[in-house]
């Protein structure tokens, strides 16, 4: 039981369920450049790249923010914090989780090999622009946003158009529903120095920035999906997803944490879900994928 615990509690550390933010995009991004579904090896090493990449950047995040999540009243219950995982453990599983991320790129091409070591470096930087900048969401956008291009780069061997500009959508898309997510720490983040859109701009500003970001990310998503080759059924999901994007907004409540880890998590993990179900479903009725 006390490993199985042990184990329970590495998955709340590095947020598993939030890899929903990435992988969809991915797997659209994989499909496209397959033109169809690539071969089994390929999924599965892109699988395990994703999912060892991301949950070591939430690893290390928690242990590079962990004397701040211990002074926030709204993260003081998170592992490291309250004891339950010590920084030792999670600097361990960061490690490892890496060197699994390293080998799945050498699994999969030279040129994912060579650039493994770049994405490290930017999985270690988001850490800390907090510290620096209140681009920080836009920059934690263009992380994750890396998602799609090592996708494509891994099927084709090379980058072209259509995944920059998915890219671009995963950026604005995710800098808006974490700007969302940061307006429940103005205070505090004023108070101990640390920066954000909504530290910088305001409230009200910045719920108007996230919902431009939101609508830039709707352009660049629908664009990429017609550089891909689409056809009915993706524009269907596409209105989907306006509506859910609107939702989101409708019901942004900084004091409610309950309403907010709605509006900033959930709905836009359906909406990741939704993207990558209308694009497969989509490639299948016009005969990419047999």
């Amino acid at each position: 039981m006390g490993l199985i615990n042990k184990v329970r509690q590495f998955g709340e550390l590095v947020m598993f369920s939030h890899t929903l933010f990435s992988l969809p995009f991915a797997a659209v991004s994989m499909i496209w450049a397959a033109e169809g579904l690539p071969s089994a090896r390929v999924v599965f090493w892109i699988l395990v790249a994703l999912f060892a990449g991301r949950n070591a950047a939430n690893a290390i995040n928690r242990v590079i923010d962990a004397d701040y999540d211990k002074q926030n009243p709204r993260t003081a219950g998170r592992h490291i914090p309250q004891g339950s995982v010590r920084k030792s453990e999670a600097v361990g599983l960061t490690t490892v989780l890496l060197a699994i991320f390293v080998f799945a790129a050498y699994q999969l091409n030279f040129l994912c090999l060579v650039l493994s070591p770049i994405a490290i470096a930017l999985f270690l930087l988001y850490s800390y622009t907090k510290r620096w900048t209140w681009a920080c969401h836009l920059i934690l956008g263009a992380i994750c946003a890396g998602a799609p291009i090592g996708a494509w780069i891994a099927v084709t061997g090379k980058l072209a158009l259509p995944p920059l500009v998915l890219a671009a959508g995963v950026t604005f898309w995710i800098a808006g529903f974490d700007t969302l997510y940061g307006t429940q720490d103005i205070d505090f983040d004023r108070e101990v120095g640390l920066h954000s859109i909504p530290e910088r701009f305001g409230l009200k500003n910045a719920l108007l920035i996230a919902k431009g970001f939101h609508v830039l990310a709707w352009g660049f998503f629908f664009l990429a999906g017609a550089l891909g080759g689409i056809g009915w059924l993706f524009s269907v999901g596409m209105v989907i997803i306006a509506f859910l994007l609107s939702v989101e907004h409708r019901i942004v409540e900084p004091a409610n944490h309950g309403i907010m880890n709605w509006a900033s998590y959930h709905i836009n993990q359906i909406v990741s879900i939704l993207y990558f179900a209308v694009a497969l479903l989509d490639a299948w009725m016009i005969g990419r994928i047999g």
